[in-house]
């Protein structure tokens, strides 16, 4: 089958004999790509694609390999990607007598004094007992014992909690008498005292030092370390096929680092970014976005990130009804609702896409009802970040309004063995991560893994889309729910290019379009379904470069 042949043209790249999946649904699998520097000329049969070969093309033999559009990640935290692949790295742990050790053997190299990081934790997927708990969360002595110098701040998997050690709180001026914020909570035991755990934006007591802390270097020493997690970053995502990223809220000062990046032609993988919740006072900086495809296409801000409330884990996702294990709570409505109302009217009327992070039903559906009020204009693709769970009477509102259900696949089956408990039987099984009833609406949706709240790897990613499963080895939650093997491949692709009005330039395989292409070494649509999270990158290729392996 030849598509738009234009023997006029040489490509400087050709693909041969492979087994393309496009995502394009009018061609979906083809054996040949032709590209022309940064853009696909042709895309179908072999025969077609030699019609484009010159004196300098580069011709390369898949030989049946399996290949297809770059993927997208749909929802993560490019920035703190790269912190967590130099920090301490907690989401492997098993219990908290790890978690402790780990930090009193970075101790041994680390100065009196200096702060200490790390993510990962989740007290849900400790096998070990953790001593004395409160609603899971263990007391900071371990950790204050090993590390009596140095604050040390670790932060929940989810990022809506931390724990943090002694000298942190003596650093923060926590005591028996410091009252909870709005919109978060100290954890503490029955006798009044805090066990090190804050939640949601009670955060912001210990980041405050923190901050205070790292603030203390000189801008150069800032920008010195940005550049340096940037390429963490990239390195990580490309080596998982990650083409383009959608980052889910960036600081000013990031924003304008990311920009310089991207005009020095120092990306690697494409960025797609949210201005991070904007305070009233800031709220008119705005007006100097969107800002699009700068840096030859790699860098693009056209969206506003806000927070409504917290996570599962954490008891922080706003519910209609309480927690089935903790029914004196309804979760935490993090943002008042006329902030979430003014900068939604804000968006509109600057154009710019509107990104609110929601989980509980009740936030959902706050949310939905914000959008709706508003006046949102036609084709605004405003998005529900998470949307993890929904009513079932709002579930086809998101197609009636037009918003995108912007999802994370790995999030249900990472938090599968608490979400009954949190939820009770029949919330989880009617609402929770409905991608099956939300597409049977005809509700956009997108996929991602909300790094480094999970791995970036899409590979567990989509093996979770179409299975259920966070491991083969364990039941699948609510399989009915679950993504056909086609659909999830779409919804790391053009679903996810669509989310982000960039379905014109990337997410498929299509004759115009960016030639961002990743080979792997197994066929996703064909294989065992219990062998996707194995699935290995054999090469990404970047704008008809290659940035990852050989071929």
């Amino acid at each position: 089958m030849l598509c738009c042949a234009n023997p006029q043209k040489t490509a400087t790249l050709i693909f041969t004999n492979g087994r393309f999946f496009t995502s394009d649904t009018t061609q979906l699998e083809v054996t040949a790509v032709a590209i022309e520097n940064d853009r696909i000329v042709y895309v179908g049969n072999d025969e077609g694609a030699i019609a484009y070969k010159g004196k300098n093309t580069r011709m390369v033999n898949l030989q049946g390999a399996f290949a297809m559009s770059g993927l997208i990640e749909g929802h993560g935290h490019f920035s703190s990607l790269g912190h967590s692949l130099r920090n301490l790295n907690l989401m492997n742990t098993t219990s908290f007598a790890q978690i402790r050790d780990l930090v009193s053997e970075k101790i041994k190299n680390t100065t009196p004094n200096t702060w200490i990081e790390g993510r990962g934790w989740h007290q849900e997927k400790w096998t070990k007992p953790a001593g004395v708990t409160v609603n899971g969360y263990p007391y900071h002595n371990d950790i204050s014992a090993v590390s009596p110098n140095n604050p040390v701040v670790l932060y929940h998997a989810s990022g809506h909690a931390l724990l943090a050690n002694a000298k942190a709180m003596e650093l923060a001026g926590i005591s028996a008498e410091t009252p909870n914020p709005q919109g978060g909570r100290i954890v503490r035991d029955a006798a009044g005292r805090a066990l090190g755990v804050f939640e949601e934006n009670a955060m912001d007591l210990i980041d405050q030092p923190f901050t205070k802390w790292k603030n203390q270097r000189s801008e150069a020493e800032r920008i010195s370390e940005f550049d340096t997690i940037v390429g963490y970053a990239t390195r990580e995502c490309l080596r998982r096929g990650i083409t383009s990223f959608q980052d889910a809220g960036s600081s000013w000062w990031e924003i304008e680092q990311y920009q310089r990046l991207a005009q020095a032609g120092s990306f690697g993988t494409r960025l797609w970014a949210m201005i991070a919740q904007p305070r009233m006072s800031d709220l008119g900086k705005i007006k100097d976005f969107p800002k699009l495809n700068l840096g030859n296409n790699f860098f693009t801000v056209r969206a506003v990130k806000a927070y409504f409330d917290g996570a599962l884990g954490s008891y922080g996702a706003w519910l209609l009804e309480p927690y089935s294990d903790k029914p004196d709570s309804y979760g935490q409505n993090t943002t008042p609702l006329d902030t979430i109302a003014a900068i939604a009217a804000a968006c509109r009327d600057q154009n710019l896409q509107y990104c609110v992070h929601a989980i509980g039903d009740r936030g959902n559906r706050e949310i939905l009802n914000v959008f709706e009020k508003t006046g949102m204009k036609p084709d605004s693709r405003w998005r529900v970040e998470h949307a993890q769970h929904i009513d079932p009477a709002d579930q086809p509102r998101f197609k009636q309004l037009g918003v995108i259900a912007s999802m994370q696949a790995i999030h249900c089956t990472s938090d599968a063995p608490f979400v009954v408990k949190r939820l009770g039987e029949t919330r989880a099984r009617t609402g929770a991560y409905a991608w099956r009833s939300l597409l049977n609406s005809g509700a956009h949706i997108s996929n991602g893994t909300d790094t480094p709240v999970e791995d970036v790897n899409p590979f567990p990613c989509l093996f979770a889309s179409v299975t259920r499963q966070y491991r083969p080895s364990e039941p699948p939650f609510y399989p009915e729910q679950a993504m056909t093997r086609q659909e999830a491949l779409l919804s790391y692709t053009i679903w996810n290019a669509y989310a982000a009005f960039e379905e014109k330039d990337k997410g498929s395989l299509a004759v115009g379009k960016l030639a961002d292409i990743v080979i792997l070494d197994r066929n996703i649509l064909s294989c065992n379904p219990l062998l996707i999270p194995q699935t290995k990158v054999i090469a990404t290729i970047v704008g008809g470069k290659t940035v990852y392996g050989g071929i």
